[in-house]
């Protein structure tokens, strides 16, 4: 029972710190943002976006700090050699939990550039993060349906050349985007709903990477491909703060992104079968370097 209420105290304490932490980053992060706005100078503005990854990783380096004082669980990586700092990536992986992002952010750490998430329109009205969102440039997007395209076909394809113009800015700064292939979180619900293949996936939806690639093919060098595997049981936000997740393991591979993989996925009825082929190949190789993961380092 003491341990149980001990691991409760930490997780609040540990929930605690993310706020503050969160809250007090986004002072200097709102301020930057606010200036690089009001003083239309390229230069100046250039200055203003490596002031604002600075604030970003600081932010990212107080999390850490947070994690090794009250969770403790080790996260352990391969694969990450030959990553740049100054590249520029498409960063694709499984969803199995809230802590994806924060194991994501502690593994890749002044490794790669700062993760930047293509994110819905409509979230940049979320709360304290809307704004950081769109003060760190992440690109918010703007998806038609099938629908409404056929209601307003003079929008059809505008909604990629809108994506391409919020990728623009990358063009002189290295990123990473990140982008969770499954398109939501994995949970034993959704994969018997989904009648997922996979025993530790569910499937994945390839028009979303397909969309990314697209849009900036031309200024990303490679694909990094992250596994997540999580020991058995609950693995939840709550889980990872109180120090009940005994060890995460991450395996990174890097793809090279060749010609074959750009193109209209959503009008190219023959690309898009190619695509999905190759997606769902990745997806049988991701599920075989879970469980070898599982069996190679037990995470019991």
């Amino acid at each position: 029972m003491s341990g149980s209420v001990f691991g409760v105290v930490r997780g609040s304490l540990s929930m605690l710190c993310y706020v503050i932490n969160t809250l007090f980053w986004c002072i200097p992060l709102y301020t930057i943002a606010l200036i690089k706005l009001i003083v239309p100078v390229a230069w100046f503005r250039r200055v203003c976006n490596r002031l604002l990854i600075a604030v970003s990783f600081s932010w990212i380096f107080c999390n850490n700090i947070n994690q090794k004082i009250f969770s403790r669980t080790p996260i352990i990586a391969t694969g990450l050699e030959g990553l740049d700092q100054k590249g520029w990536y498409l960063v694709v992986s499984n969803h199995q939990s809230w802590v994806d992002i924060l194991v994501l952010q502690r593994v890749f750490y002044h490794r790669i550039p700062f993760l930047k998430f293509f994110l819905k329109k409509e979230l940049i009205w979320v709360p304290v993060l809307g704004f950081a969102w769109w003060a760190l440039d992440f690109p918010f997007m703007k998806r038609y349906s099938g629908a409404f395209l056929k209601k307003y076909p003079h929008l059809k394809g505008k909604d990629i050349e809108i994506t391409k113009k919020a990728c623009a800015k990358f063009s002189t700064m290295p990123v990473s985007v990140m982008n969770f292939l499954e398109g939501t979180r994995f949970t034993p619900g959704k994969h018997a709903r989904q009648q997922s293949p996979y025993a530790h996936l569910l499937r994945p939806k390839a028009g979303g990477i397909a969309f990314v690639l697209a849009s900036m093919g031309g200024s990303l060098k490679s694909i990094v491909n992250v596994t997540i595997a999580y020991p058995p049981g609950p693995n939840s936000f709550w889980d990872f703060v109180c120090g009940r997740i005994s060890r995460i393991r991450v395996h990174v591979e890097t793809i090279p992104i060749t010609a074959d993989l750009i193109g209209d996925y959503f009008e190219d009825e023959s690309f898009r079968d190619r695509f999905q082929v190759w997606v769902n190949d990745l997806w049988e190789a991701k599920e075989k370097q879970i469980q070898q993961l599982h069996s190679e380092y037990p995470l019991n």
